[in-house]
C-alpha cells in the first residue's frame, strides 16, 4: 500500500547553554505497493550500525510493500556555520605536517578542506543514540501506518462497490440457461422433424424424439453455469467477511481474485448467447479492477 510519512529530531537540550548541538535528525518512510515486504535503506554512516534494529522495527509494523527508509543530517535552517574547534584545527594541522614531511609537493588544505574534515569529525564523535532514532522511527511508522489506514477504508469502499456489481451481473447470468435449454430443445425437435421428413419414415418418430431429447439434456449440461455461479457468490461472500474483519488480508484477497478470474472465465466458455458473453466480459473487467487495488492490501 502506498504512503509517505516524515519526522525529524532535534538536539533541544543544547539551546542556550554553549555546548556542541547534534546535528538535526531527519528520517522519511516511503511505502509503494509490492506483494512482499521490500525493504531499502539509505542511512548516514554514522547510522549504518542501526540498520538491522530498525529492519525489526519495520517489519513489526509492515508486511506488505516496497518500503524505502532514508534518514539524514540536516543543516540549521539559517544556514549557521559553527567554528571548527582548536583541538580538532591542531589535530588536523598535525596530520598535514605529516604528510607533507613525506610528500613535500602535496598542496595544502584548503578553508573548504579544512571546514569539511572538522564536519566530518564532528559527525563522528557525537551523533544520535539508537535509542533516539528508534524512537523517530517508531514516530513515522505510526504516522505511515495511519495513512496506509485511511487509504485502506477508501480502497474498502471500492472493493464492496466491486462486489455488488458482481452480485448483480451474475443474477442476472442465472435465469438466462434455462431459457437457452428450452430454446435449443426446439431447435433439436424441429431439426428432428425435418430429418424425419426426409427419410420419409424410415426411422420411428419416437426414437427421433428422444434422441433430440437427449442431445437437449448433454447441451444443458455443457452450458450449466449454475455451479460457477454458486462458487462465485461464495467467493463474493469470502471477500465481504475479510474487508469487515480487516487485518493483514491481502494475500487471501490475492488468492480469491484469482477464483473469481477462473469462474467469469469458465462462464464465459460455456457460453452459448450473446448475452451470457456480455455478462462474462464486464465481470473480468470489474474482477481486474480488484486485482489491481488488491496489492495495495496489506
Amino acid at each position: 500500500m502506498t504512503g509517505y510519512a516524515s519526522a525529524q529530531l532535534d538536539d533541544t537540550a543544547n539551546d542556550g547553554d554553549g555546548g556542541a548541538r547534534l546535528p538535526r535528525l531527519g528520517l522519511e518512510i516511503r511505502s509503494v505497493n509490492s506483494r512482499f515486504l521490500d525493504l531499502a535503506f539509505r542511512l548516514p554512516d554514522e547510522l549504518r550500525a542501526q540498520e538491522p534494529a530498525l529492519r525489526a522495527l519495520v517489519g513489526q509494523h509492515l508486511k506488505r510493500g516496497k518500503v524505502e527508509v532514508r534518514a539524514s543530517f540536516e543543516s540549521d535552517a539559517q544556514g549557521q556555520l559553527s567554528a571548527p574547534s582548536p583541538r580538532v584545527l591542531q589535530q588536523l594541522n598535525s596530520a598535514q605536517d605529516a604528510v607533507r614531511a613525506w610528500l613535500p609537493s602535496a598542496a595544502p588544505l584548503s578553508v573548504a578542506d579544512a571546514l569539511r574534515f572538522c564536519a566530518a569529525s564532528g559527525a563522528a564523535s557525537a551523533t544520535w543514540s539508537a535509542d533516539d532514532v528508534q524512537s523517530l522511527a517508531g514516530q513515522a511508522l505510526e504516522d505511515l501506518v495511519a495513512a496506509r489506514e485511511r487509504e485502506g477504508k477508501r480502497l474498502s469502499a471500492m472493493l464492496q462497490d466491486r462486489v455488488r456489481q458482481l452480485r448483480a451481473l451474475a443474477q442476472q447470468a442465472g435465469p438466462l440457461v434455462p431459457q437457452l435449454v428450452d430454446q435449443q430443445r426446439q431447435r433439436f425437435l424441429e431439426r428432428w422433424k425435418e430429418a424425419m421428413a426426409l427419410t420419409e419414415g424410415a426411422t420411428l418418430p419416437e426414437a427421433a424424439q428422444d434422441r433430440a431429447l437427449s442431445e437437449a439434456t448433454a447441451f444443458a449440461i455443457r452450458i450449466d453455469v449454475a455451479e460457477e455461479i454458486t462458487r462465485l457468490a461464495s467467493h463474493l461472500d469470502e471477500i465481504e467477511r475479510l474487508l469487515k474483519k480487516g487485518g493483514e488480508i491481502g494475500k487471501r484477497l490475492d488468492f480469491l481474485i484469482q477464483e473469481l478470474h477462473r469462474e467469469a472465465n469458465t462462464l464465459g466458455s460455456k457460453s452459448a448467447a450473446m448475452e451470457l458473453t456480455r455478462i462474462s466480459v464486464d465481470m473480468k473487467v470489474l474482477i481486474e479492477q480488484m486485482r489491481e487495488q488488491v496489492q495495495n492490501v496489506e
